[in-house]
């Protein structure tokens, strides 16, 4: 990428868009393509189009997409298969249409199967059965990979698939209902603090293991894949470390400042019992994280303590 290239990032005010925005602002790019969602409707396949045929992007981050936590997955599940299915085909198919010269596809590590080893690799795609509470997207995932790879070896395109581990950052989703974990147990201990409440209440046992990624670091392994790798084979970016939610729940208590009780309910469920990306493919690659979890809970926290 040259520092006028036209580069559109799809998703921009989101909590991977928003990165990437940061990030190659950071680095001087300065003819940068974004849209809300008032100004473009990535459903609407005409509208897609126009968009493309006005704007004429070299270069695509596809980081637009329907996302949630278990409960909002569980509930929804026809809408974040529609909606990602029909995002990501407009969004693909019009980037061929229109000649980019690449484009990045973000996928999600929820992509893998429910059981497979740890730590993940990436050949261990569609190895076996997908956790239950978030399949719809982790399947419409997949369906962009796969349509990626057909473009390539069809079309010869040069279109490359991400697999982000659990991600956190600044303009992440701190909703009650629809969030991830981490901005969830964010709004939860500070709720609680402020409150001056006995106790805060956590989904599952606290056993499941996680891990997490700074979307900084997320963005300058995109910028990094984006100059430095061609090929249809996935690519795993994560931090190589895990922890357990009890764990983290702790973390996040010392930080918040929090000091009343937690209370896990084991009547919700754990999802996936550990989750870790296997990252040697981009560590060799020449690309390392360089963002310590704690240090970018307490980037995190006080970005969200201001908004409150």
């Amino acid at each position: 990428m040259k520092i006028n290239s036209r580069i559109y990032v799809a998703g921009h005010r989101g909590l991977v868009g928003s990165a990437i925005i940061r990030a190659l602002e950071q680095k001087g790019f300065e003819n940068l393509i974004t849209r809300t969602h008032a100004e473009l409707e990535l459903l609407d396949a005409v509208a897609v189009q126009k968009f493309f045929a006005e704007t004429k992007p070299e270069y695509v981050f596809l980081a637009a997409a329907k996302v949630g936590g278990i409960h909002a997955n569980s509930t929804y599940p026809a809408d974040f298969m529609r909606e990602n299915l029909l995002v990501q085909t407009n969004v693909i198919h019009e980037a061929w249409s229109h000649g980019v010269e690449k484009l990045m596809f973000l996928g999600s590590s929820c992509i893998y199967p429910k059981l497979c080893p740890q730590p993940i690799k990436e050949e261990y795609l569609l190895t076996g059965e997908l956790e239950s509470t978030n399949d719809a997207y982790a399947l419409a995932k997949i369906a962009g990979i796969k349509t990626c790879q057909s473009y390539n070896q069809q079309y010869g395109t040069n279109f490359i698939s991400v697999m982000p581990t659990n991600l956190y950052g600044i303009n992440d989703n701190f909703h009650p209902e629809n969030s991830h974990v981490l901005p969830a147990l964010i709004r939860k201990f500070h709720e609680a603090k402020i409150s001056n409440a006995e106790s805060v209440n956590i989904w599952g046992n606290g056993t499941a293991r996680r891990e997490f990624l700074h979307t900084d670091d997320l963005a300058e392994a995109l910028l990094f894949l984006m100059e430095n790798y061609a090929d249809s084979a996935i690519v795993n970016v994560g931090c190589g470390e895990d922890q357990t939610i009890r764990e983290l729940a702790e973390t996040i208590q010392k930080v918040v400042g929090f000091s009343g009780r937690l209370d896990f309910d084991s009547s919700y469920p754990n999802g996936t019992p550990q989750k870790i990306l296997d990252i040697s493919k981009i560590n060799s690659l020449g690309w390392k994280p360089r963002i310590p979890l704690k240090e970018g809970l307490h980037q995190v926290y006080q970005w969200y303590a201001a908004q409150d």
